[in-house]
């Protein structure tokens, strides 16, 4: 996929799983480690779906600047905010999404402030990694942006992918 946009600056891309074999293999140094080749972040705000790598690190634009609170109280003016782990997968017949699970968060931009349990992202992270499918609070308006950002990134790559991710993206 070419990844230059209109104005010729370099999209931001999905990741793919590593083609060496070795990496994919858990024995030795490093068993048990993550393997974060096949995970990308995506950001749903305002209703529109966006690639943000920076959320790797808790570092997505939206959260840069924000003093993060596991107190919902402490943010009474957030807005909504959705970080959905895509996975993709390999297999013989080509890539595909192969497992998505989606963590809340409350940003209040004005105000600095924001609520997010990173317990949860964590664990939604290690979700996906294990392509399990989990993006039943996302409303309709989240559902349709993510699927929209999902087919139009690659097509190929979402008619491949399992029918539970379809019906969980139908509006």
């Amino acid at each position: 996929m070419d990844n230059l946009n209109k104005t010729g600056k370099k999209q931001i891309a999905l990741n793919i799983i590593s083609g060496n074999e070795k990496s994919n293999k858990h024995k030795g140094f490093g068993a048990g480690s993550i393997d974060l080749n096949s995970v990308s972040p995506i950001i749903i705000d305002g209703g529109e779906a966006k690639i943000d790598i920076g959320a790797m690190h808790a570092k997505s634009k939206v959260e840069r600047g924000i003093k993060f609170s596991a107190n919902k109280e402490d943010v009474p003016n957030g807005r909504q905010v959705w970080l959905v782990w895509v996975a993709v997968d390999r297999t013989p017949e080509g890539q595909l999404y192969g497992g998505a699970t989606a963590c809340e968060m409350l940003i209040d931009t004005e105000a600095k402030r924001g609520w997010k349990i990173l317990a949860d992202h964590v664990n939604k992270l290690d979700y996906a990694i294990k392509r399990r499918i989990m993006l039943d609070e996302l409303g309709p308006v989240e559902k349709q942006a993510l699927r929209t950002l999902l087919i139009t990134h690659n097509e190929d790559w979402w008619n491949r992918s399992s029918s539970e991710l379809k019906s969980a993206l139908e509006g």
